[in-house]
């Protein structure tokens, strides 16, 4: 695919920002559920003493 025209250039640049924005959501998730792991463990802390 020549990316030398309007319509493929469009087509490239769609599928690029698609993939970055899956991993940033990725990136995302990932903190998130960091900050539930590290929430429930400190609760858990806090019952032990």
């Amino acid at each position: 695919m020549g990316r030398n025209n309007e319509r493929n250039i469009k087509k490239h640049n769609d599928k690029l920002h698609k993939a970055q924005d899956k991993a940033k959501q990725a990136v995302i998730a990932r903190k998130e559920k960091l900050k539930e792991i590290i929430k429930k463990f400190n609760e858990d802390k806090k019952e032990e003493k």
